[in-house]
């Protein structure tokens, strides 16, 4: 899990010092268009991370495509959020929307109640998200918190609701 969120990172910086050679249009802008970063949230089997991708298709509307990853898998995650500015708070929305994620789980070494489950298992769901968008006035920065619950449609120890998605994210912004 550490080396893939190593790689992860590494990417990451190598693809914004690429674009940061060109300066950002949204960096005198308390608003901006399009954000990559990374997404940070607790998992009950150690910290999980994923890579996060944002773009706005109207001032009130975004799409956002996050590639999870953690010990024991991964999911790819489509989202389309509705926001609106807070009043008072420059730089400051709040948002909500729908959306749909694939997940693939790995338990080949997982065990749970001195039990080997073993097993690889991928599921659909499908997802909603609420939480809060700040993007700084000075900088090509944006930061979020949100909670992400789910409901995966799969079998065995896969379905069912889970709400273990909440998180935190940077995003460099375009």
């Amino acid at each position: 899990m550490k080396r893939q969120f190593v790689f992860v990172s590494l990417i990451s910086m190598f693809f914004l010092k690429t674009v940061t050679a060109q300066k950002s249009r949204s960096f005198h802008s308390s608003n901006y268009t399009t954000a990559l970063g990374i997404k940070l949230f607790p998992e009950p089997d150690g910290g999980a991370g994923a890579v996060t991708f944002k773009h706005f298709i109207n001032k009130g509307a975004a799409v956002e495509a996050l590639g999870y990853f953690w010990q024991r898998g991964g999911r790819l995650t489509g989202l389309y959020e509705f926001h609106w500015d807070i009043e008072g708070a420059r730089g400051l929305k709040w948002f909500v929307g729908p959306g749909v994620h694939v997940a693939f789980y790995n338990d080949k070494n997982y065990k749970y109640d001195d039990r080997r489950l073993g097993g690889s298992y991928t599921t659909a769901g499908i997802d909603g998200i609420i939480g809060l968008d700040y993007k700084f006035n000075k900088i090509p920065l944006n930061l979020s918190v949100d909670w992400q619950p789910s409901f995966e449609f799969g079998s065995e120890r896969y379905n069912g609701f889970g709400g273990q998605f909440a998180g935190v994210a940077a995003r460099y912004t375009f």
